[in-house]
């Protein structure tokens, strides 16, 4: 009976915070421009950055140093999730007009 108890008191015990969504930071694209061009995050934090393309052409959002690619189609948006991670400065661009489609991703903190 004690095992059980003892197993019980274990489950309540986990911290809440592991089971949390995670924290959702916006870009819009605009004019094949990116807002904001330079967005901070929480490093060492799993974050979800939703996308929305008003342009009406498609673009793709791509990250050599993320390890993320995605096609956004024109006037949608997309979800990409990425982290958790190292404090750092993580560049991004849109493939289909990389000369204005720039921005850059600051993990910064600890993000504990």
């Amino acid at each position: 009976m004690m095992k059980y108890f003892f197993i019980c008191m274990a489950i309540l015990l986990i911290p809440l915070n592991s089971y949390a969504a995670p924290p959702v930071f916006e870009i819009l694209i605009k004019d094949h421009l990116f807002y904001p061009d330079e967005l901070v995050i929480p490093a060492n934090t799993k974050v979800k950055l939703l996308v929305k393309n008003q342009d009406a052409t498609p673009e793709e959002f791509e990250s050599y140093e993320l390890n993320r690619e995605k096609v956004i189609p024109g006037n949608t948006q997309a979800i990409i999730f990425v982290g958790p991670l190292p404090p750092g400065i993580y560049p991004f661009f849109g493939e289909f007009f990389p000369k204005t489609a720039q921005g850059k991703i600051i993990a910064n903190g600890s993000g504990e």
